[in-house]
């Protein structure tokens, strides 16, 4: 099995591209975050990433999800990973708790990811959402955060520049190879 992170900024078309590649028979994983955020704003939290449990909450989900995931393709594409999530714990200036440490070390040491990581640059411009509160020129802050954590690990980035929805699916397929 051959997992990859497809990561980027906020609002800079990971979800779309995702759906694509399900489309064309990749296994594909959603994003942990949203699906943290979208459930406690279902219970009328608006905004659950100023619950001191934020972090741990998505690292739970996020290693659920890697550890559960079936597929019978044998290549599988992450929204994100735990080193995302540490991004999002320096860009809100937290300290990494220690569930996040202890899945950091669990996913470098047991090697769960692909050593190249797909990194899906900004459009010029962040939609919000009620999940995505963020401007562009803090997604493009918050962008170097992303940068600086898999760079940190060793990680190779693959730019998957702006362009149309088409080019940046044929180009994140160009690495994954066949489904």
């Amino acid at each position: 099995m051959r997992r990859y992170v497809l990561t980027g900024t906020p609002g800079s078309g990971k979800t779309s591209i995702l759906r694509c590649l399900a489309e064309r028979g990749y296994g594909v994983v959603e994003e942990a975050a949203t699906a943290v955020i979208a459930r406690a704003q279902a219970q009328g939290e608006p905004e659950p990433w100023t619950r001191p449990t934020f972090v741990d909450d998505v690292v739970e989900l996020q290693r659920q999800r890697q550890l559960e995931t079936f597929t019978t393709s044998p290549v599988q594409v992450f929204d994100r990973s735990p080193l995302c999530t540490l991004a999002l714990a320096r860009y809100l200036r937290l300290s990494v708790p220690r569930a996040l440490a202890a899945e950091i070390e669990r996913i470098t040491t047991e090697e769960i990811y692909e050593r190249q990581v797909l990194f899906v640059r900004n459009l010029g411009f962040c939609e919000p959402t009620s999940a995505r509160r963020i401007s562009f020129e803090e997604s493009l802050v918050f962008e170097g955060f992303h940068e600086e954590s898999y760079r940190a690990f060793g990680y190779e980035l693959i730019d998957i520049p702006a362009d149309c929805l088409a080019r940046r699916v044929s180009a994140v397929s160009s690495v994954l190879g066949q489904p």
